[in-house]
């Protein structure tokens, strides 16, 4: 019977003509692992992670044992070190390792976040978030600049596409932060509806109308925190989940307070909103200025309103992602960018 062809054989597998008549530019570098134990989930079922990174970077990788060797140019070996590496800490922290979290390692190879966030061989400090249920780090270069911004400034305006991390990220921080104790709540607001009234066309009480436009924070909340911890501090009131409208009148102290599609927000509601900053508090506004709601179609978004007026005002930061940005599945980027490209 004949063997099977063995991904490491020859350099045959270099597919392309160009590849063999420019070898003088090749490059070569083997990487060891020494923990065997996350071997296989590093290489993926049938190697396809290893796959993935030579169709992604166009190298060629061979596995032996624990020994792994790339070939390609200089700067896609370079590159597929650094990813594999990653990968591999990534593992070795216990963190997921699927298709999109290589994507998005391969997307943030050759910046200098991704060494210093993941493998620790920079003096900069690693950059994640901690929670009860993950450890969480940054998928883009974007992400792990908002994410510094999160753990140090007053007043963060994160804005950008869907599938950015926008809100999901400053959940996260906002739990770490309870859970540590440095704030004693969690508030979460965002505009319910296009327009008051239409909350009495649904049935049940005020909470029973407001849930279903807050659920995205839910979700969020409920992927950093164990359900009973949610519903035990819903319960006694350490966070709290409410539209725009009844954050008017208060004053939010020792809290992280998030604002979610603030692009549907008014400027007279965004206003009120950040006036309501109390000591040792944290607000973070997120929204996409191009996908605003407001109801006339002629009143400006408080949004952009807000982030002309207080970009550059000290204690305030403003991260604007783009549709490279998106970690979620790789053609939601491709849909955002087509969309983008069409002014609509």
């Amino acid at each position: 019977m004949a063997r099977k062809p063995d991904r490491a054989d020859s350099q045959a597998a270099l597919a392309h003509p160009e590849d063999r008549r420019d070898l003088s530019r090749r490059a070569r570098a083997e990487v060891e692992f020494d923990e065997q134990a996350v071997l296989g989930a590093l290489f993926g079922e049938f190697d396809a992670n290893l796959v993935l990174l030579e169709n992604r970077l166009g190298v060629y990788i061979g596995a032996r044992g624990n020994k792994v060797i790339i070939e390609g140019t200089e700067d896609d070996v370079a590159r597929t070190r650094e990813v594999l590496k990653a990968m591999h800490q990534r593992l070795l922290t216990a963190q997921d390792l699927d298709t999109g979290a290589i994507e998005a390692l391969i997307a943030m190879s050759g910046e200098p976040t991704l060494e210093g966030i993941i493998t620790g061989e920079t003096k900069t400090p690693p950059i994640m978030i901690r929670t009860r249920r993950k450890t969480i780090v940054p998928r883009s270069t974007m992400q792990g600049e908002y994410m510094r911004q999160l753990a140090s400034k007053d007043i963060i305006f994160a804005l950008g596409p869907a599938g950015t991390g926008k809100t999901y990220l400053a959940v996260a921080q906002a739990v770490s932060q309870l859970i540590t104790g440095s704030v004693q709540r969690l508030i979460l607001s965002r505009p319910a509806v296009e327009a008051g009234e239409k909350l009495g066309f649904l049935p049940g009480d005020m909470k029973d109308k407001v849930d279903p436009y807050l659920r995205p924070l839910y979700d969020a909340l409920y992927d950093c925190m164990p359900p009973e911890q949610v519903e035990r501090r819903l319960a006694s009131g350490e966070i709290e989940i409410a539209p725009i409208a009844f954050m008017r009148g208060r004053t939010l102290a020792d809290a992280f307070v998030i604002l979610d599609e603030a692009q549907n927000t008014t400027r007279e509601q965004m206003k009120m909103f950040l006036t309501r900053f109390g000591q040792n508090s944290r607000m973070v506004v997120c929204g996409d200025p191009r996908q605003v709601d407001i109801p006339g179609g002629d009143r400006m978004s408080g949004l952009a309103d807000a982030v002309t007026k207080l970009e550059g005002v000290d204690g305030i930061a403003v991260t604007r992602f783009t549709a490279a940005d998106v970690v979620r599945h790789p053609i939601v980027g491709r849909i955002v960018e087509a969309y983008e490209g069409t002014g609509s």
